[in-house]
């Protein structure tokens, strides 16, 4: 029996933010409302289970409402449903399963579909542009209002394999005909190249999945073929600044006559470009530190990490993912899965990721809906969906996104730019490079194979048209939680030594994935666990299914690998073995689909062939343009802050985690007022045992401006940006390492377009042969258009480099009266920057710094000093006066400069910098006879994109919240003590703060318990729940960090945790925890969700909800908020308390998307009454406030905590787990909360 429910929030938020962003993107003004349903089609509970779980996990009574079967609609409402395609992944209908399999030890059927009920005078023609506004028919159709007869999924058996009859007889046209058939992404030579190797080689026709499975690997996005491309001829226009090229190009040729590359036959191509100074370096013994491996998983380097005073060898790991084509047709699922997939890179080299940086180019977000062009989706639902699905996979699996920035051009309307970039790190001798052997097994761990991503390398490297929305299996679906337990796997040492290789499944999926790790495999397809029947060799062969991981082990230790997954709740499945057979073996139903030679694999295809034109720049370059505008004229300044590129993108950054792993040593917007970003992200090296003063400086360079005036000036610049955000941090450009992201257009045959990539990666050479510094890592996407328009040509230089944290600094003003100076980098007449100058700049800051010297510095962006003087001045509301002798366009670029704030008495001269002025008290930018407040040129540097990515949201109260100060503490009625307490940290899927919280315990003197709830199976939930209660009946605190639990879905965080201690033996357990053994209970975040939902806070018992229970809902801005909030203390009753006085103020990061309390009235009266109201947000004042940014979610009385009756059990939102030395160096105040202390005390 199926049935059928809707859900409704009762605030009608969501609705009312739909309402809105209908009427002004498709100017419906006849629309008087919309509600939002959230429905649910259950198979498989009979009605006593459903009674247990429906407020439990399909509702939340005091903010839901439930109708059951139909809902009710007034007069004049028209409904229409909407779900995921067939075969794509549906989290919120996997994590209802998952839920209710807690409770009812079997796991059903549900399927979801939203819900919209718009009510008004529409046209069908209305409606009709609603549903196509808000369907994406990439992965997305209108659901039918039908109850269905069944939810298994029908599906005939799939046909067998079959051959391509005739194949290796066909004529070149017939070729070409087959081609264009199969939308290969392969060229027509490339086919006929396959049709001889069969016909000559292999003797037989091939079958389908062998042309599949060499059009994948083959394709641009697996084998690079545009950047192998064999450039025959190279022309370079001559030209006022053609000279420079020329120089670059002869020194090129250069390079490689020293490296002997043309003595071995190594053909020029735009790959020999890129890498050829990393070469020429390492040649020079200038890599030292690079780790040579045949496994290539990211760019890795040695790095000394100092721990407890002693160095010891790390892996620092670093790379950059794309995943540009998805994105486009599919915002959420495409830009989740560029960030998996950039993790899942040094992952698989056995490294521990931990911090993000994303980089992405976009068109205008602000246009009309209505100049969308055709087959396009718009520029701003293409911008909040990506954003919202990077920042949905980065939080979920607690990774911290130490940097946001979007670029806007017009350029990336032909095709969005996204990247994500991770740095990495592991013990070095945690990372085994084995040789696989013969008799070796691969066994692939993590998520099963379905139909979601196929096609999706090949669909990345063809022409992009307006039919690109069309082709839904091309985008991979992201799996967050699944990709955290792999995470957990591959940091532990025991399993990951027992690696001798492996490979992530990304592009290609198990054809490239396997097969590319070792020469010799043969694969048994139907070993590979699949999410639902109907399978073909060929899907199975090239499914691009996320979070599935291929490591190679020997014999030997495959079944205690397998067991280490287990442990962690992945299923481990042997799927291939190493043979010596030279070649790649594909099995499906006990036949082999594909048999192809290593050698033919390896040839990737026909090696083409291309001419290449460098256009010399035009005179009028960018780089020495007047501004034209004046310093005294305040419009010049509005409108500079105001520019696209140069304002504030807060309502972005903020929906992404940046402070989870409690390692993060800049927050991305500093300063009492929270409102200047750093030039670079920072983190100390993740540790799970120790400390350290060891991190990682990570930075970007681009600007589009400059390279579509010359690309090869362009990529050097990015490269000398990318050198100035390190130096402005406090770290030694001598040391950097670089990675490469390419992002160019279809370069088809036009020598001019060839031309275009070449001179960017010239310009990089020169670059890096000038700086010392090598690109070791690198990402080419060449195929940026659409139609007849292209991207910007674009190369991003992302630097890296080790760095001691202490000296890291950040760039707001430190205080009134400083000096400051601009340190500028000479250029040569062909406006090339002068690499000696700028080593010697550099060098000289970096000394300076870490001296004491300075005290901020910020490099010089889009909108010149003008730009860096008032986003330095924004963080602590510190003015700034020029000098007036001081002589500069102030609003011309002045790419490579930095602005410095030095220390009291030091000369600009020590850094090589001139005098520019001096900081002020008063809040305001002096410029030569006139004075520009600094509230006024916040609000311009703040508005532009508000309309997209808001900052502000309407106050929950008005007035009159209350200030609770309840001084007595609850007497202690232990009645033995305990040395060290034992602190049960249970770790469901989703948990992603364990880690920092064990840390956090440890460090107060307890021994940290953590356990891994295992859901494969009805008996593995059985297994788990018995060891949960004997781990509590051990243990002194419980502890329910933070984290997504099962990815908040069902709509409502914590839900899944509320299942599993609803059981009656945990419930028993905790009570007796509590009751009898006075033990203690805390809940961060999620953990807090999950205590309210339980009824453990505000009751003190695990109760059920009432429709008037206090509970914890969406955030009124209606997004993930991540950032720094003020918490005051309002009740010391708790023993959490004990060494808190009430009154007492605390910095906290917050990282949530329910975290607004509600509670009626009277209970929140009732919860000041008797000290239960822990915690409040404050402004700046210490006032309780209603109002963003102080309170960043409106919680009802800015209540952030709370605690039992008894005040055993305490919740709060903020992470106050995530402190540490030299943690958050830019945010001021107390950062430490002494929550877990006060707990450990409370036993001794």
């Amino acid at each position: 029996m199926i049935r059928r429910v809707f859900v409704e929030d009762k605030s009608g938020h969501t609705a009312h933010a739909l309402l809105n962003d209908l009427k002004g993107n498709l100017n419906l003004e006849q629309l008087e409302s919309v509600r939002v349903l959230q429905r649910y089609d259950i198979e498989g509970l009979d009605d006593a289970v459903y009674a247990k779980v429906e407020n439990l996990i399909f509702r939340e009574a005091p903010v839901e409402n439930i109708y059951k079967g139909d809902f009710p609609k007034s007069a004049g409402e028209t409904a229409f449903a909407i779900e995921y395609l067939p075969g794509q992944f549906d989290q919120r209908a996997d994590s209802a399963e998952q839920c209710v399999q807690i409770v009812a030890f079997k796991r059903p059927k549900v399927a979801c579909a939203r819900v919209y009920v718009l009510k008004g005078s529409l046209s069908e023609a209305d409606i009709a542009a609603v549903k196509a506004y808000l369907i994406n028919a990439v992965d997305s159709r209108e659901a039918s209002m039908d109850m269905p007869e069944s939810l298994e999924r029908k599906s005939n058996p799939a046909a067998d394999v079959k051959n391509i009859d005739g194949f290796v007889s066909m004529s070149d046209d017939e070729i070409a005909q087959l081609h264009a058939k199969m939308s290969l992404a392969m060229s027509p030579a490339d086919l006929a190249f396959c049709r001889d190797y069969f016909a000559n080689t292999e003797h037989r026709d091939p079958t389908i999945t062998e042309i599949r499975v060499l059009d994948t690997y083959w394709s641009d996005h697996c084998r690079h073929t545009t950047f192998l491309t064999r450039l025959e001829d190279v022309k370079i226009d001559a030209g006022k600044y053609g000279a420079a090229i020329e120089s670059s190009w002869k020194s090129y040729l250069d390079s490689r006559k020293i490296l002997g590359l043309d003595a071995k036959g190594k053909p020029v191509c735009l790959m020999d470009v890129a890498l050829v100074g990393m070469r020429r370096l390492r040649a020079e013994g200038k890599l030292a530190d690079l780790e040579v491996s045949e496994e290539i998983n990211a760019a890795s380097i040695v790095v000394n990490v100092d721990i407890d005073g002693k160095d010891e060898e790390w892996l620092v790991m670093f790379k950059n993912e794309t995943h540009n084509h998805p994105t486009e047709i599919e915002p959420f699922g495409g830009a989740a899965t560029c960030l998996g997939g950039a993790i899942r890179d040094p992952l698989s080299g056995r490294s521990y990721v931990y911090q993000a940086m994303r980089v992405t180019g976009a068109g205008d977000p602000t246009v009309p809906f209505s100049q969308t062009l055709a087959g396009k989706l718009p520029q701003r639902k293409i911008v909040l969906g990506a954003a919202n699905g990077y920042s949905s996979y980065g939080n979920q699996i607690g990774l911290a996104t130490g940097q946001v920035t979007e670029i806007y051009n017009a350029g990336y309307v032909a095709k969005r730019m996204e990247i994500g970039a991770v740095v990495a790190a592991a013990p070095r001798n945690m990372v085994v490079r084995g040789t696989p052997e013969k008799g070796d097994v691969i066994l692939l761990v993590g998520g099963r194979t379905g139909r979601d991503g196929i096609g999706g390398a090949t669909g990345s490297s063809k022409d992009h048209t307006e039919h690109a929305l069309e082709n839904s299996a091309e985008v991979q679906k992201g799996d967050a939680p699944m990709e955290r337990k792999l995470q957990r796997l591959f940091r532990n040492p025991e399993a990951s030594r027992l690696i001798k290789r492996c490979n992530d499944f990304g592009a290609g999926g198990v054809s490239v994935a396997i097969g590319e790790l070792a020469p010799s495999l043969e694969i048994d397809l139907d070993c590979v666990p699949k999410k639902y029947a109907g399978l073909d060799g060929t899907e199975l062969a090239i499914s691009e299914s996320q979070e599935r991981m291929a490591v190679v082990v020997s014999p030997a230790d495959a079944e205690k690998y397998r067991k280490f997954a287990e442990d962690e709740n992945l299923e481990c499945t042997k799927v291939a073995v190493v043979t010596d057979s030279g070649k790649l073996v594909m099995k499906w139903r006990g036949k082999a689909i594909v048999d192809l030679a290593r050698k033919f694999l390896d040839t990737n295809g026909v090696t083409a062939v291309a001419r290449a034109e460098i256009v010399s720049p035009s005179e009028n370059s960018p780089l020495n343009a007047p501004s034209g505008l004046s310093a005294a004229d305040e419009s010049a300044w509005t409108k500079t802050l105001s520019k696209l590129n140069c304002c504030s993108q807060r309502g972005l950054v903020e929906r992404f985690d940046s402070s989870i792993g409690a390692s993060a040593v800049l927050h991305p917007y500093g300063g009492k007022n929270l409102a200047t970003s750093p030039d670079a992200m920072c983190s100390k090296i993740p540790l799970l045992k120790g400390s350290t003063n060891t991190g990682t400086l990570f930075s970007f360079g681009f600007n589009p401006d400059i390279s579509i005036w010359s690309p090869y000036h362009g990529a050097m610049y990015a490269v000398l940006e990318s050198f100035a955000k390190i130096a402005a941090s406090g770290g030694d450009v001598s040391k950097i390492r670089l990675t490469f992201q390419e992002y160019f257009e279809k370069l088809r045959t036009d020598p001019k377009r060839w031309g275009k990539p070449l001179a960017a990666l010239l310009g990089a050479y020169e670059a890096q042969m000038n700086l010392g510094a090598a690109a070791i890592g690198g990402k080419d996407s060449m195929s940026g258009s659409f139609n007849h328009i292209d991207v910007p040509p674009t190369l991003v230089s992302f630097a890296i480099v080790s760095c001691d944290v202490r000296n890291v600094i950040s760039p707001e003003f430190k205080k009134a009266g400083s000096r400051v100076a601009v340190l500028e980098i000479e250029r040569d007449e062909n406006l090339v920057p002068v690499w000696a100058d700028a080593l010697k700049k550099y060098g000289a800051l970096f000394e300076a710094i870490k001296n004491k010297k300075v005290l901020s510095a910020k490099t010089v962006g889009c909108g010149g000093i003008a730009e860096a003087v008032a986003k330095a001045a924004f963080g602590n509301g510190i003015g700034f006066k020029f000098d007036e002798g001081f002589d500069s366009d102030i609003f011309a670029l002045d790419e490579g400069a930095i602005v410095v704030e030095l220390a009291d008495g030091v000369s600009p001269e020590k850094i090589f910098a001139r005098p520019m002025g001096t900081t002020t008290a008063e809040a305001e930018i002096s410029a030569f006879g006139k004075s520009f407040g600094l509230p006024k040129l916040y609000e311009a540097w703040n508005k532009p994109l508000e309309g997209v990515f808001a900052t502000k949201a309407e106050d929950s109260q008005k007035g009159g919240l209350i200030k609770p100060s309840f001084a007595e503490r609850a007497p202690n009625l232990l009645s033995a003590k305990v040395a060290k307490p034992r602190v049960f940290i249970p770790v469901f899927p989703g948990t992603n703060c364990e880690y920092d919280t064990a840390r956090a315990f440890e460090a107060a003197g307890a021994v940290a318990d953590t356990f891994v709830f295992n859901n494969l199976s009805d008996k593995h939930v059985a297994d788990s729940i018995a060891e949960m209660k004997r781990r509590i009946d051990a243990a002194q605190i419980l502890m329910i960090p933070g984290g997504f639990s099962a990815g908040d879905e069902p709509a409502g965080s914590g839900k899944f945790i509320a299942a599993v201690f609803r059981n009656a033996a945990l419930t028993d357990a905790v009570m007796s925890l509590l009751k009898d053994r006075k033990g203690l209970i805390l809940g961060i975040c999620n953990g807090f969700q999950a205590l309210i939902k339980l009824g453990l806070v505000p009751f003190g018992e695990i109760r059920e909800l009432e429709a008037d229970s206090p509970t914890l809902t969406y955030n009124n801005i209606s997004r993930h908020v991540s950032c720094y909030v003020r918490t005051r203390v309002a009740s010391v009753k708790s023993p959490w308390l004990a060494d808190c006085n009430v009154g007492d103020e605390h910095v906290i990061p917050v990282s949530h998307g329910e975290g607004k309390f509600i509670a009626p009235e009277s209970v929140i009266a009732k919860l000041a009454e008797n000290g239960q109201i822990a915690t409040q947000y404050v402004d700046d004042k210490g006032e309780p406030s209603a109002q963003i940014p102080f309170n960043p979610n409106g919680s009802l009385h800015a209540i952030e905590g709370i605690t039992s009756p008894c005040g055993l059990v305490l919740g709060k939102m903020g992470h106050s787990e995530r402190f540490g030395e030299n943690v958050g160096k830019n945010i001021l105040g107390n950062k430490i909360q002494p929550i877990f202390t006060s707990g450990v005390k409370y036993f001794k």
